[in-house]
C-alpha cells in the first residue's frame, strides 16, 4: 500500500538559510510517528509543508495521495492540524469555539451533536462546556484545540509539540486521547521536544540542521546507540555527527 505520509528530497530555503534539506519519509497509515530535534532543527517547517501551509522549495511530499504544493485544498480536507501556540477564540466558551468550527466544517444537526458530545466525553471536558477558552488551564487548551481540529473527522492528525508547557497530568490524559484516535484508525504525525513522549511512537525520525539522520523504531535507535534510553542514543547520534 502507499504510504499516507511521502515525501521525496523535501526541500526549504530561506534566503541562504536551508531550513529543511533534501528530506526522505514515509509514514504509514494508522501509525504514530514522531519528529524530533533540537531547536531550528527543521521540525515545524517539515509540518507545515506537508500540510500545505508552506510553499515547498525543492522536491515533494504527498499526503492522503495528493499532492501538498498543487493540491494544498484538497491535503487539507484529509487532515487536521494543530499549531504550538493556541489560537482559538478566548472569548467564546468550549461549546461555542466547537460550534463555530463546526459551521466552518460544514457540520450540523445531529451529526454535530452526536460528534461533540463523543469529543467532549473522550476529552472529559464535558463539565467545562461553558466555560470560556481564555480561563482554560494549558493543558484544557490543547484539549479543546484538538476537539475543534477532530470535528470533520480528518483521516491524519498533524500536531505541532502539543504537550509543550502542559503539566504531567495532562500530558498524560493527553495521550491517552492520541492512542484512542489511533484505535479509531487516525495516522498521528507529531513534532515533540520531549523525549519520553517520542518512546510511545512507532516510529521516530531525528532532525539536525534540516536534514533527517535517524529514523527507526526506539528500541531499534537505542539498540543501535548501545544506550539505555532514547535521549542517550539522540545524544550519541548528535556527537557522532558534529565529529564527522
Amino acid at each position: 500500500m502507499e504510504p499516507i505520509i511521502q515525501t521525496t528530497n523535501l526541500s526549504r530555503r530561506f534566503g541562504a538559510l536551508t531550513a529543511v534539506d533534501h528530506l526522505n519519509l514515509s509514514v504509514d497509515a494508522g501509525e504514530i510517528f514522531g519528529l524530533v530535534g533540537p531547536d531550528g532543527a527543521g521540525k515545524t517547517t517539515t509540518l507545515r509543508m506537508l500540510c500545505g501551509l508552506l510553499e515547498i522549495t525543492e522536491g515533494s511530499a504527498r499526503v492522503a495521495g495528493h499532492d501538498s504544493a498543487r493540491e494544498s485544498q484538497a491535503v487539507k480536507d484529509h487532515i487536521g492540524y494543530m499549531a504550538q501556540r493556541f489560537g482559538l477564540y478566548a472569548d467564546l466558551t468550549v461549546e461555542e469555539n466547537m460550534t463555530f468550527y463546526a459551521d466552518l466544517f460544514n457540520i450540523v444537526g445531529r451529526e454535530r451533536a452526536d460528534l461533540s458530545a463523543r469529543l467532549l466525553q473522550m476529552t472529559r471536558m464535558e463539565p467545562f462546556r461553558a466555560r470560556r477558552a481564555g480561563r482554560l488551564s494549558g493543558g484544557m487548551k490543547q484539549k479543546l484545540a484538538l476537539m475543534c481540529t477532530l470535528l470533520h473527522r480528518p483521516r491524519i492528525l498533524f500536531l505541532d509539540e502539543p504537550t509543550n508547557g502542559v503539566d504531567p497530568v495532562s500530558r498524560r490524559d493527553f495521550w491517552a486521547i492520541l492512542y484512542q484516535l489511533l484505535k479509531d484508525g487516525i495516522t498521528i504525525f507529531m513534532t515533540t521536544a520531549y523525549l519520553d513522549e517520542a518512546e510511545r511512537c512507532n516510529r521516530v525520525g531525528l532532525m539536525h540542521r534540516g536534514r533527517l539522520v535517524r529514523c527507526e523504531t526506539p528500541e531499534a535507535l537505542k539498540r543501535e546507540a548501545g544506550a539505555a534510553t532514547l535521549e542517550g542514543a539522540f545524544i550519541h547520534t548528535i556527537r557522532q555527527l558534529e565529529a564527522a
